[in-house]
């Protein structure tokens, strides 16, 4: 769960980094030194988009799931299947958020990586 929420943080900052930078050139006037924010996240490199909505997605999926480990861990469930459906979740969303950040071919990859990770 430690590396999940890591992992997660570390989603939050190419989006940051690069949102804060435009194309040479397409910089409002009022910029100061170089450096806006476009409110529209949709404005932005289609890459940066794909990151925007891999953090957004993890969100999502991060607060059920460890609701549901720490209620295991609790009812003194936690078992060897829970420590590797952990893991497994884990390195699936970190290929979900490769594929989807590089814009591998969405199928039947895609289907496999979200089906495998609900299952999870």
């Amino acid at each position: 769960m430690t590396c999940l929420a890591i992992f997660t943080a570390a989603l939050w900052l190419p989006y940051i980094v690069v949102v804060n930078t435009f194309p040479k050139g397409t910089l409002p006037d009022d910029a100061p030194d170089g450096f806006t924010i476009s409110a529209n996240w949709k404005l932005h490199r289609p890459w940066v988009q794909r990151a925007y909505r891999v953090h957004m997605k993890l969100l999502e999926k991060l607060a059920p799931f460890a609701i549901l480990v720490f209620m295991v861990d609790r009812v003194e469930g936690f078992t060897a299947l829970t420590f590797c459906t952990a893991i497994a979740f884990f390195w699936l969303r970190v290929a979900h958020a490769v594929r989807y950040i590089t814009a591998w071919p969405k199928y039947p990859l895609g289907s496999i990586i979200f089906k495998s990770g609900w299952v999870c």
